[in-house]
């Protein structure tokens, strides 16, 4: 599938596209104003009554600017590989900060189940269904996917994690025990979610110079656990695949496809 589409993108202004609306909200828990972006179907109309799925995609502005996740989702539901669905792009912090949101942090999950969502139920026609809830993201963004959905499965069902950083320790930490999340898998009762892991197989070097687990690696160990505690699972490692946005742009679609029909019916 070609897709041959480029969006470059900063908070203002937002490139001429009729599918994506840049929107904010006062955070209370940050104590900041969030930028996100808010992806619509084609032909979504107030008028209608439509409920639609919803996606959240962490590393908004990247996912705009280096994937481009709205030409993706127009791309797959103008030919009916995926149901129609509202995407949030998520704004997230960038450099250190980044792992406030991403890396295993319950404030975040807070801050999406608290106030986002909230937020978004109040102006878009979503579904209320985790099963029609869907997170989304790569590196920190999978591990953030991955760690949201096993604190809220009430709220999001789904999961679709492209080189997710599951080497980290809990609350961010940069030191031993690390792979903390796939060892919460294990410990806690099997929740109603199903995964879609991709991972490139050039991600074999360990994270913090080589003391910590590699991102290949770690994503084998968490898709092995999540098996033997009976996840719907689609794991896939890529050949050649590399740790940049040029893959996962080019494996997105083939994961969303993956991700969206494991919950067909439901």
């Amino acid at each position: 599938m070609a897709l041959i589409v480029v969006l470059v993108c900063s908070w203002l202004p937002l490139p001429a596209c009729a599918n994506v609306l840049p929107d904010s909200l006062k955070s209370e828990i940050y104590d900041s104003t969030r930028n996100v972006w808010i992806y619509t179907p084609p032909h979504y109309s107030d008028k209608d009554t439509t409920t639609y799925d919803l996606l959240l995609v962490f590393d908004g502005a990247q996912s705009l600017e280096e994937i481009p996740f709205p030409a993706i989702l127009d791309s797959l539901i103008a030919v009916a590989r995926i149901p129609p669905m509202i995407a949030v792009l998520v704004d997230d912090y960038s450099g250190a900060q980044r792992l406030g949101d991403l890396a295993n942090q319950p404030r975040f999950v807070t801050f999406l189940s608290d106030e986002l969502l909230p937020w978004i139920r109040e102006r878009w026609r979503v579904s209320h269904d985790p099963k029609h809830s869907y997170l989304t993201g790569s590196s920190g963004g999978g591990l953030a996917s991955a760690y949201v959905a096993l604190e809220r499965p009430d709220l999001f069902g789904n999961v679709l994690s492209q080189s997710g950083a599951f080497w980290r320790g809990s609350a961010g930490s940069n030191a031993p025990p690390f792979e903390w999340l796939t060892e919460q898998y294990a410990r806690l009762p099997k929740k109603d979610i199903h995964f879609v892991l991709d991972v490139g197989a050039m991600e074999s070097r360990g994270a913090l110079s080589g003391s910590a687990p590699s991102i290949l690696d770690a994503n084998r160990r968490l898709q092995k656990t999540l098996v033997r505690k009976g996840y719907t699972v689609r794991y896939t490692e890529v050949p050649g695949g590399h740790h940049n946005p040029a893959d996962w742009r080019e494996r997105l679609p083939e994961c969303l496809v993956a991700i969206t029909g494991s919950r067909r019916g439901s």
